[in-house]
């Protein structure tokens, strides 16, 4: 069901579309379904969406809004990340009402991907 004026998909761009789909599907557990030779669409995410070839990417630094993950295990998923490839941006960091740290994915783009969980 499609709730009327919500958000119901969004599309990153895609250097490499199928180390993206790699990565996504091992730190994340994405699936995909491809939609030609420079289209691929994902689900599983929270959000469905999907990936477009193209040489740019996303990030903070060129004014791109920035998608969030939630972790319960915050070090778990930086090391799922960093062991698929994924390039830490900015390491574990706490911020008033939690922790988070930054990647990239095989094609640029930037995420993060936050916990309330205290380590301790």
């Amino acid at each position: 069901m499609h709730i009327h004026e919500s958000i119901n998909y969004v599309e990153f761009p895609a250097r490499n579309l199928e180390a993206t789909k790699i990565f996504f599907s091992t730190v994340f557990d994405w699936s995909f379904v491809d939609y030609g030779p420079d289209y691929s669409s994902f689900r599983n995410a929270g959000l469905d969406g999907g990936f477009y070839r193209s040489e740019l990417s996303s990030s903070t630094k060129n004014g791109s809004g920035l998608i969030v993950f939630y972790s319960r295990e915050l070090e778990e998923t930086q090391a799922k990340v960093e062991r698929a490839g994924g390039k830490i941006i900015e390491s574990i960091y706490p911020f008033p009402g939690g922790r988070r740290f930054h990647f990239s994915d095989p094609s640029g783009n930037e995420f993060a991907v936050w916990s309330d969980v205290d380590p301790a």
